[in-house]
């Protein structure tokens, strides 16, 4: 009996793994969201899925995060989902920032939604101590509704708002907001001697406490003959509330929107990948370009690796000696994931891999400069939690564990295999019969298919005018093969509650027997 009791234990908790297993999250891709860092923690919110009809073109109230506080690797993400406790209403083309009195809020500006017929408020405040959303009251006049921009904070925790569009009107602004993320206040910075309006372009806080604004678009139609050189960048001096203007040479990369920016870890270069341009197809050894702030000069960095796609209408955040860049458009999940990293710690020669190796503990306490979701300050070391040995020990455990889990089961199933064979070549006899009663027939169960209810892949999807923008297809190989892993794993759970249904009335004949 106690024998028999071990075998349903150790073959139930091996169910319940093989369930958690195939319950973990899989985000579909998506653009136009936010990535923002904190607390060792990658919080992606928001964006779009790129399919034309309107109804389905949000990606839903997905929240979740990437814990990067521990190594990974890009081709088996474990995504935290904590969509469960997202009050935000869907949108796309919002922009983030970590903040607050203690530099570990997440602030979240603005956004628009489908149709844009609902209002959302200004500002939503994210706390990943109680994992609560919350709507801050703010001072100071304040109504403008923008999207599409860069949100910038600086070393005393003010967000900078330049320019982007006003979304329902199509109507583009060259216009300064100030938002204080600790004292909660609004303010406006000069316009005088600013770019022309524009939006989806980038921007990064530079040591000396300049923002430098970079390329970009001048109307939201996706295909029209809009995008802005990126010979000129433009000085934004927080300090002087003042602008400048600063012409740049060498390798000038193409005109370009909707790319990413990053500051390097030498606080002097600044990386850019990616971008989209209506009248020329941006290639993948077109993608990645670094300015030198010093000189203002631009160059193709030497890069190693695998060549991956251009992408746009994605995001990118320093982490430790990474570039890490997450989801966008134009790029086939099935060939390439969700997150890309490039190590950008040799400045004579970048390299894409797929292990992200977490920096070590500072030795001294983190300072507490705000950094954007798509830049990066002065290099800093990030802090590893105190929790960060003990989760690495814990993995290590449960991989014992499991790895004995596996191996029992694997003796129980051949055991049962043996005894099934037999019971099979037996022949009945009379009065035999009762020995059969439990080589009942499999119990064949209908597979639900739960990657096809109504969402395939579109050939299009849409950037900001619905529906134009090309990107490639995922095949329907990649679905077969979803399909035939999920036939496989549902196959062993099946056998696995067979084997236990045969143990238990077997054990139970056994003990009437006995009586």
């Amino acid at each position: 009996m106690l024998k028999n009791s071990s075998a349903y234990f150790v073959l139930w908790t091996l169910f319940q793994f093989l369930v958690e297993i195939n319950c973990q999250m899989a985000p579909p891709r998506r653009d136009s969201h936010t990535a923002t860092l904190v607390d060792n923690k990658l919080y992606i919110l928001g964006g779009t899925g790129g399919v034309i009809d309107e109804s389905l073109y949000i990606i839903g109230n997905d929240f979740f995060y990437l814990d990067v506080s521990v190594p990974f690797n890009t081709k088996r993400l474990l995504w935290k989902d904590i969509s469960s406790v997202n009050t935000v209403p869907d949108h796309y083309d919002a922009t983030s920032v970590k903040g607050g009195p203690n530099n570990n809020t997440f602030f979240l500006y603005r956004g628009t939604k489908p149709k844009d017929n609902v209002m959302m408020p200004l500002v939503y405040t994210f706390d990943p101590q109680s994992n609560s959303w919350t709507i801050p009251k703010i001072t100071g006049d304040n109504t403008i509704r923008k999207d599409s921009l860069m949100g910038i904070i600086d070393n005393n925790g003010k967000m900078y708002l330049w320019g982007g569009g006003m979304g329902t009107d199509d109507t583009l602004v060259n216009d300064m907001l100030i938002l204080d993320t600790i004292n909660l206040s609004w303010g406006k910075g000069s316009s005088v001697g600013a770019p022309t309006p524009r939006i989806n372009y980038g921007a990064i806080l530079l040591p000396n406490r300049k923002i430098i604004y970079i390329g970009g678009r001048t109307g939201y139609y996706l295909f029209s003959n809009n995008t802005l050189a990126i010979n000129e960048v433009y000085l934004y001096d927080t300090d002087e509330d003042s602008w400048s203007t600063q012409s740049t040479s060498g390798d000038v990369p193409s005109n370009r929107h909707s790319f990413s920016s990053v500051l390097g870890l030498d606080g002097q270069r600044v990386i850019l990948f990616g971008g989209f341009n209506a009248n020329i197809t941006i290639a993948p050894k077109d993608s990645l370009y670094v300015l030198d702030t010093s000189t203002f000069e631009w160059y193709v960095p030497k890069v190693s690796g695998t060549l991956l796609s251009n992408r746009y209408y994605h995001k990118a955040n320093v982490i430790g000696k990474y570039m890490v860049i997450s989801f966008g458009t134009y790029y086939d999940p099935s060939e390439e994931s969700h997150i890309l990293l490039l190590d950008i710690s040799n400045n004579d020669e970048y390299k894409w891999v797929n292990d992200f190796e977490p920096p070590p503990p500072s030795p001294s306490p983190s300072s507490k400069i705000p950094t954007s979701s798509s830049q990066t300050s002065t290099p800093l070391s990030l802090p590893v939690s105190s929790s960060t040995k003990a989760t690495i020990i814990g993995t290590a455990i449960g991989s014992s564990v499991c790895g004995a889990l596996l191996a029992v089961i694997c003796f129980l199933l051949y055991r049962w295999n043996k005894n099934k064979q037999k019971r099979e070549n037996a022949i009945p006899t009379p009065g035999n019969e009762e020995g059969n009663k439990y080589n009942h027939e499999n119990l064949i169960i209908p597979k639900r298919n739960i990657y096809n209810q109504g969402n395939q892949e579109q050939e299009k999807i849409t950037g900001d005018n619905h529906g134009s923008e090309i990107i490639p297809v995922v095949g329907t190989s990649t679905l077969q093969n979803i399909d035939n892993s999920d036939s496989a794993l549902q196959q062993l759970k099946n056998e696995i509650l067979q084997t236990l249904r045969q143990e238990f009335m077997q054990n139970s004949g056994q003990q009437n027997n006995g009586k």
